[in-house]
């Protein structure tokens, strides 16, 4: 009884909450002028050509990703969602072969991807219905975690990269305010939770996953969980490092190799913690921290949403949260989530604007979301898409521009 009272105060504190975050917003609502300045649209990736080459095992040095040659390995990531919402399978297989849709990514220059799963995903692997398999026929029958490693290989067999992310436990669209889902465990809350989970479950679902990529290269590396928060961002950063600590170094009995991904408590924007409690595994040389920036991050502090906030303020805030990490040779940090829409207002064009510039500005490796065109529930429209609905032709603007140029650098 006591905890449903509890949900329910914090269900109305939430409803109060985004009330609030939409008065906050509405003067940054107004579209965007200008959208393309005379720079020309830089070519897009020919898929003929070789693909980036990795020199694998991947390492840490300082605030670089290196190579086995010590060479500085910058990641270009994009976010490729699905297998951690309520359908249980990454989004397009019904519209075009996953090897298709690997040399698209290619194709927009990205060499990386970051792949969601749920908990829910991994502890129940459903059969995937068949309509959302249509282009993809030797899948059909296949549970969802089978689905998900097929989908992984077919990324690795065009050369690129994979980061594995446990984004959610309940499968569903991230991040909402559902309290089940704000940190890797929930059993404290009982039966409020549809999905419950211990920390030694969260675990035993990172083995079972990453087990099936241990002889996989390219898959390197863990992100651990997505956006690790709290009841409205209360989560201590010792405590989420202490967790990241237990569940890297489990998996680095599997493969030493593998790059351990950890992002910042507080929707993943705030790594400032690292500084006096860094993240220790038995296998030195493996920590790559991550941030998420969106045009909505920095609500409630004092100088507000990063959508409205001048040059130097962002900066400011990006510097105390994460950058001080690359700035001070530290270790690095992939910006692992950030995006726009294709028609951004104002505010948004004004956050982009400020963060690309500050991405050139420290080289920063960085992953955007997302290339979907459509969210699995009730396919509605993914407004930060980089490509059609037919998962083949580009969309070209402002963001694909700044990100091949960025990537270029």
């Amino acid at each position: 009884m006591r905890a449903k009272f509890l949900y329910s105060l914090l269900a109305a504190g939430g409803l109060l909450l985004l009330l609030w975050y939409k008065f906050a917003v509405d003067s940054s609502q107004k579209p965007a002028k200008d959208l393309f300045s005379a720079r020309p649209f830089p070519p897009l990736i020919d898929t003929d050509e070789p693909p980036y080459r990795f020199h694998l095992p991947l390492r840490t040095k300082s605030r670089n990703i290196v190579d086995h040659n010590g060479q500085r390995v910058k990641l270009a990531s994009v976010n490729w969602y699905g297998g951690s919402d309520e359908l249980f399978v990454p989004s397009g297989l019904d519209i075009r072969h996953r090897s298709e849709i690997a040399k698209l990514i290619r194709h927009l220059g990205f060499n990386s991807v970051r792949l969601p799963y749920s908990d829910e995903m991994v502890m129940d692997n459903p059969i995937i219905e068949e309509d959302l398999l249509w282009a993809n026929q030797d899948l059909i029958g296949l549970r969802a975690l089978d689905v998900y490693i097929a989908v992984a290989e077919s990324l690795t067999d065009a050369g690129i990269a994979v980061i594995p992310n446990n984004h959610i436990t309940q499968a569903a669209w991230c991040c909402g305010i559902n309290i089940c889902d704000t940190a890797w465990y929930n059993n404290q809350l009982g039966p409020v939770c549809r999905v419950s989970q211990t920390e030694e479950q969260w675990i035993e679902n990172w083995v079972m996953v990453m087990s099936s990529f241990k002889d996989n290269p390219l898959v390197i590396g863990p992100d651990l969980r997505n956006e690790p928060r709290g009841f409205w961002g209360t989560m201590p950063w010792g405590k989420w490092a202490t967790a990241a600590e237990r569940v890297g170094n489990q998996l680095l009995t599997i493969n030493p190799e593998w790059l351990i991904f950890v992002e910042g408590v507080s929707s993943s924007n705030d790594l400032s913690g690292v500084r006096k409690r860094p993240v220790m595994l038995d296998v030195p040389d493996r920590v790559v921290y991550s941030a998420h920036v969106y045009s909505w991050s920095g609500w409630g502090s004092r100088e507000g949403m990063y959508a409205k906030r001048p040059f130097l303020s962002f900066v400011k805030s990006m510097k105390e949260n994460w950058a001080y990490l690359l700035e001070e040779n530290i270790a690095p940090v992939w910006v692992g989530e950030f995006g726009g829409p294709h028609e951004p207002s104002e505010g948004d064009f004004h956050y982009w604007n400020n963060l690309l510039k500050f991405l050139k500005l420290v080289d920063a490796d960085f992953g955007y979301w997302a290339i979907n065109p459509r969210k699995p529930h009730d396919n509605e429209k993914e407004s930060y898409s980089l490509v059609e609905d037919d998962w083949e032709a580009p969309i070209l603007d402002y963001r694909l521009r700044d990100m091949l140029e960025l990537i270029r650098q």
